[in-house]
């Protein structure tokens, strides 16, 4: 068969409100002394090849240090972001841009935080947290808080991984761009799209609490799929009654949708393999093996979360007096009835996007059924894992040689758990968690497991990808989209994109090089590599 789209670009129905590229509150912050870029770096210390730490003092009220993972020449980037801020103050940097090490250092001044404010090596500057920050906030101190910034707006926006027995042969020629095209006339993709996935006001209240449960019993995921999702695909926190109304209203129209921005399904090969019994536990041992990469979020309806508790916390902070250094990170006592609150709509909206996951991976099953004319499962699509970025959850973790029940922030960081804790699935225990790292857009991506150090020394944590070098406005500015798109083809990457226009922000050169994250995680300890792949298919919005 003939792909009916061959020049890329389908147009799909859009509206006004973008969920991926919010626009961030206009906050003031008091002024920072200036300093020069001497006296910055004077707080920086550095550790080991791959840690530095910043120095309590680097800005008002620290707690606790900041550490950060970086190999010399992300480490590069950091300090070149100082170097272009740090003669001004912190109200000018809102209004432009606060480097990732001041943003990292402000999460260390939060109340009851533990350890350090950690920044993994994809870090690189967002709103009120780092992307690429982790921070852990102890459940027993009265003072401790829960961030909105520190979740993100895309709240759970992750990846999974689904196998299959077939092999790159088997994907050559038309038959390539046949799946591609097939995936994206069965996936909605693009800015505010609708799903395709039925869905009722009782059955959004049904998946906001009950996760990938709902997805099973509607026939929309296998009954092992939530064995290899994180938390099981369901966080037990969640409760729907605290999801706001205009929250569920957006949520109700895009169940089983890609979305824009970095999102994305990808069809991918297994390129190279490092650790061949972890490979081969999770099925992915064969070079040439094909794959498919989803990654995507809780799309309108977390966004719509994150907006509200920001307002609702600001009032918060107001009552209890919680002074901060930047108003980005705008927060409440865990234990006040906005910080309970927050987490409960925080965690629905994580199942919502475990649920929407699962669509689009019974989307993609049924599309590689309909070009292959065989069941999806005689080609053996099952999940590998599913992992969360963007999320704040109850955890046990030692510090300072004590257990302690921490609040585990990670925003643009993937949980990482070593072989044998006890909340990772069974058939994964000697081999310790799957970890997904997504790539920029025709580069490579991979897969890691956690480990032993990482669960010491960063709450069990790693990288979630390649981190952004340019902002999505520098990359409109100085890239072309057609050049991109060209580039791609030449490469024999398969590409459908539902704005062509916006795939300047994801390109290659837009980010780090996720080659230099993940051996910075593989050098550092906090992650071991498995599986490197290569993608033959992009979807994008």
């Amino acid at each position: 068969m003939t792909p009916t789209n061959p020049t890329f670009a389908k147009t799909r129905e859009k509206n006004t409100e973008e969920d991926y590229a919010p626009a961030e509150p206009k906050v003031s912050s008091p002024p920072l002394p200036k300093r020069t870029l001497e006296e910055e770096l004077s707080f920086l210390k550095r550790i080991s090849p791959t840690k530095y730490q910043v120095n309590i003092g680097f800005v008002p009220n620290m707690k606790v240090p900041a550490e950060i993972f970086v190999n010399n020449d992300l480490q590069t980037l950091l300090v070149q972001e100082l170097h272009d801020t740090c003669c001004g103050s912190r109200e000018e940097a809102d209004s432009a841009f606060i480097p990732a090490l001041r943003r990292a250092a402000n999460v260390a001044a939060l109340p009851g935080i533990v350890k350090a404010s950690l920044a993994i090596p994809d870090v690189h500057s967002g709103y009120g947290f780092c992307i690429g920050n982790v921070a852990a906030f102890d459940m027993d101190d009265p003072q401790a808080v829960i961030s909105p910034g520190g979740v993100g707006f895309d709240i759970n926006c992750g990846v999974r991984l689904i196998r299959t027995n077939l092999t790159e042969k088997d994907v050559e020629g038309s038959v390539r761009e046949e799946l591609a095209e097939a995936l994206f006339r069965n996936m909605p993709v693009g800015v505010g799209v609708s799903g395709g996935i039925p869905c009722s006001i009782d059955d959004l209240d049904q998946l906001l609490r009950n996760g990938v449960d709902w997805a099973i019993e509607k026939g929309y995921a296998w009954e092992e799929d939530k064995d290899h999702c994180e938390e099981n695909g369901c966080m037990e926190t969640a409760d729907p009654n605290c999801v706001p109304k205009r929250a569920k209203k957006r949520g109700l129209k895009q169940l089983g949708t890609l979305g824009a921005g970095n999102h994305y399904t990808e069809i991918q090969v297994v390129d190279e393999v490092y650790n061949t019994e972890a490979a081969k536990i999770m099925g992915i041992g064969t070079v040439g093996q094909v794959c498919i990469m989803i990654h995507t979020g809780s799309r309108g309806l977390g966004h719509q979360v994150a907006t509200d508790a920001l307002q609702v916390m600001e009032e918060a902070m107001s009552r209890d007096a919680i002074d901060l250094n930047d108003r980005q990170l705008s927060c409440a006592r865990i234990s006040s009835k906005e910080g309970r609150e927050y987490l409960a709509a925080m965690s629905a909206a994580v199942n919502f996007a475990w649920v929407n996951r699962s669509c689009i991976t019974y989307l993609a099953r049924k599309a590689f059924s309909e070009v292959f004319q065989r069941e999806s499962d005689d080609m053996d699509m099952h999940l590998v894992y599913d992992v969360c970025h963007n999320i704040a959850k109850v955890e046990q973790h030692i510090v300072d040689g004590e257990q302690k029940t921490l609040l585990v922030h990670r925003k643009g960081s993937t949980r990482a758990y070593p072989p044998c804790h006890p909340d990772i699935p069974k058939d994964y225990q000697t081999i310790g968690q799957p970890v997904l790292i997504g790539g920029t857009m025709g580069t490579c991506s991979y897969v890691l497991v956690g480990t032993d150090k990482g669960m010491a020394e960063t709450f069990g944590s790693t990288c979630h990808g390649a981190g952004r070098a340019l902002s999505r406005n520098q990359s409109r500015i100085k890239l072309d989209h057609n050049q991109v798109l060209n580039k791609l083809k030449e490469d024999g990457i398969a590409i459908r994109v539902a704005s062509p226009k916006l795939v300047t922000e994801e390109a290659p050169e837009s980010y780090k090089n996720v080659c230099d994250v993940i051996q910075t995680c593989q050098v550092a300890g906090i992650s071991e590599k498995v599986v490197k792949l290569r993608p033959i298919a992009v979807i994008k919005g």
